[in-house]
C-alpha cells in the first residue's frame, strides 16, 4: 500500500509544489533513455507522473505503474499523459509486459524493505526487460547519513499551490533501525487549517548490497553513476538484462 503523501487526494494535489519545476533530478533518466536507444520504458513507482510524461513528450512508448490512485490521478491531468499507459498497481503487473529500459526514480528502489520484496521486484524487472535492455535507479549513500537533516529546522518549506492557497512542510525523524529508516511529513493547510500527516519507511542498503541482489536476480551491474543533483549522495544503477 502506497504512502498517504501518494494516496491522500489533497496531499498528492500538491505534491509537485514543492519541487523545482525543472526536476533536474530527472534529466540523467530522459539522458539516458536516448544514451541506450530506448524506445520503451517502464516507470516503476510514478508517483504523479513527470518523467512518464516527459518520456512520452520525447516519443517513447511509455508505461507508468502506481500504487496510489490518488498520484496516478493526478498524473493524468499533465501534459502528453494521453500518451503514457497508466496501470494501478505495484511491480507484479509487469508479468507480460516488455521495454528497452526500466527506471525507479526518487526513493522508489528504497521503499522495498523486506529482502523479498526487494528480489520479487528485481525479478519482475528482468522478465519485462527485452533482450539488451537496462534497469536503472537510483538509491541514497547510507554512509551519507541522510536521515540526520530529516528534521524541521532543516526541510520546512512554504509554498503557495494554485487553487489551495499556501501550505506548510516539514520533515520529522521518527526512528532509525538500520538498515530502515522511518519519518513523518507533516503538511498545513493554511485556508482552513487542516494538518495531514504521512509516515514512511526507507530501506538504506549498501552498494555491496545491492549489487550482490542485483548478480542474484541475474541483472549484471553495468555502471554504478553519481547523482549529478546530489552529488557524491547518491548511487545510480545501471544493471542490463538478458542478451
Amino acid at each position: 500500500m502506497a504512502d498517504r503523501i501518494f494516496e491522500e487526494p489533497r496531499l498528492a494535489s500538491v505534491y509537485d509544489c514543492f519541487d523545482s519545476a525543472e526536476r533536474p533530478d530527472l534529466d540523467p533518466y530522459l539522458a539516458m533513455a536516448d544514451e541506450f536507444g530506448a524506445q520503451s520504458v517502464i516507470d516503476i513507482g510514478r508517483g504523479t507522473g513527470i518523467l512518464a510524461c516527459r518520456l512520452a513528450a520525447l516519443g517513447k512508448e511509455v508505461i507508468g505503474v502506481d500504487p496510489a490512485a490518488a498520484s496516478l490521478e493526478v498524473a493524468s491531468g499533465k501534459a502528453f499523459a494521453d500518451r503514457v499507459t497508466w496501470l494501478h498497481g505495484t511491480a507484479a503487473m509487469l508479468t507480460g509486459l516488455e521495454a528497452d529500459l526500466i527506471t525507479m526514480t526518487g526513493n522508489v528502489a528504497q521503499v522495498f524493505v523486506t529482502d523479498e520484496e526487494w528480489s520479487s521486484t528485481l525479478r519482475e524487472c528482468r522478465g519485462a526487460l527485452r533482450p539488451g535492455g537496462r534497469l536503472v535507479f537510483e538509491v541514497r549513500d547510507p554512509s551519507k547519513e541522510a536521515w540526520r537533516d530529516w528534521n524541521r529546522e532543516k526541510s520546512y518549506q512554504a509554498i503557495e499551490a494554485p487553487a489551495v492557497g499556501k501550505v506548510e512542510k516539514w520533515v520529522d525523524l521518527l526512528d532509525v533501525q538500520l538498515p530502515l529508516v522511518t519519518f513523518r511529513q507533516t503538511f498545513v493547510f493554511e485556508k482552513d487549517g487542516s494538518i495531514l500527516t504521512s509516515d514512511s519507511t526507507l530501506r538504506f542498503r549498501s552498494k555491496s548490497e545491492i549489487m550482490d541482489s542485483l548478480f542474484s536476480a541475474n541483472l549484471p551491474v553495468e555502471d554504478v553513476r553519481d547523482a549529478p543533483d546530489r552529488p557524491g549522495l547518491e548511487f545510480v544503477f545501471i544493471a542490463r538484462g538478458p542478451d
